[in-house]
């Protein structure tokens, strides 16, 4: 059980992250891609294709990352200004070395095997293994996550989405109330499941709630209690599997002016009451349209409680603006890419 206390102050400090963190998502998804468990099926296709080819550098990352068990703190470090990945990895190989020190001499502790040579030449700070850990790092990054940033991405914002409407309506109490069940709030304590006994008091720092599309069933933060505080969260119920196509005919279908319509009511995030009292239509017909949009991957809709929340898909954006500036890349954002350029703002 993971139990976190807050302090007034610390309620007045807690914030959802902006955006994915590349350095969260590359130790999430490698432990998923290194684990012996198929893991859920939203992330079967992914798998697939993350392990062909994957370059040999990325091998390194297998003793820092096992799938169960301790990750250094130093691989998560917050980054309070950018979330690119050049940024975030310049971050991790600049930590102090009492930290460096520290996270490997943890690693250390639960293996039954001795380090190997690249892992205690990283645990001294010797800059040549700095470098091929950075190495390894950007090619496990362009391999496995780069190709389908976008769709993470939109995830991400479509979970931000959610959040941003539970604290407007119940402030930040309402915020972290709205992560049942995977967080349960007990004021002044936040409580999760969690693979061993923990307890985090904030002690007024504030907590930064990082979501995270590769963070499964249950959420994870750092071990050191004196490094700013952070919680990977896994995301929200979202519709819309990764690995479902869209064929031609979900394109032909979404040229009209009421899926347009809802197509722009859903850049801000609307509920499908929202999206039926805007434009006029009845629920039932609004689910229909949201449908069409869903699989051909032009927006996500994420279940909560009783509403559905959808949100706009960069891939929905590039064709509401009638612009391939941002196509989409990628299985994750299915089969737009081949019919983007032919696509035009609707006509009727």
């Amino acid at each position: 059980m993971l139990r976190v206390h807050f302090t007034n102050e610390d309620l007045a400090r807690v914030r959802v992250a902006t955006a994915p963190d590349p350095l969260w998502e590359i130790t999430n998804s490698f432990q998923l891609l290194a684990s012996a468990r198929e893991g859920p099926p939203a992330f079967r296709a992914w798998r697939q294709q993350a392990r062909l080819h994957l370059p040999p550098a990325c091998g390194s990352l297998a003793v820092l990352l096992p799938p169960r068990g301790y990750t250094p703190d130093f691989l998560t470090p917050h980054l309070p200004k950018s979330l690119d990945l050049e940024s975030a990895l310049d971050t991790v190989l600049s930590v102090p070395r009492t930290w460096l020190r520290a996270d490997m001499s943890r690693l250390a502790a639960q293996r039954t095997r001795p380090l190997p040579a690249e892992a205690r030449a990283l645990a001294d700070g010797e800059p040549r293994a700095l470098d091929r850990l950075g190495a390894a790092l950007r090619a496990y990054h362009q391999h496995a996550l780069a190709p389908f940033w976008e769709h993470i991405r939109a995830h991400v914002e479509a979970d931000r989405a959610l959040r941003g409407r539970a604290a407007l309506e119940g402030g930040a109490e309402g915020l972290l109330a709205s992560f049942q069940p995977v967080l349960r709030w007990k004021p002044p304590v936040l409580e999760a499941d969690y693979p061993v006994e923990r307890v985090l008091r904030l002690n007024g720092r504030g907590l930064v709630l990082q979501p995270s599309y590769f963070c499964v069933r249950r959420p994870t933060t750092l071990v050191d209690a004196d490094r700013t505080p952070v919680l990977a969260y896994p995301l929200h119920h979202v519709l819309g599997a990764p690995d479902s196509g869209a064929g031609d005919g979900s394109l032909s279908a979404l040229i009209g002016r009421t899926r347009a319509a809802v197509l722009g009511a859903v850049v801000s995030g609307r509920t499908t009451g929202e999206l039926a009292q805007q434009l006029g239509i009845s629920g039932p017909a609004v689910s229909q349209h949201t449908s069409v949009l869903r699989e051909a991957g032009l927006l996500l809709s994420i279940r909560h409680s009783k509403i559905m929340l959808h949100t706009i898909t960069p891939a929905g954006l590039a064709l509401l603006e009638g612009t391939t500036s941002r196509p989409p890349t990628g299985r994750f954002d299915m089969t737009l890419k081949a019919h983007l350029p032919r696509v035009a703002t609707p006509r009727r």
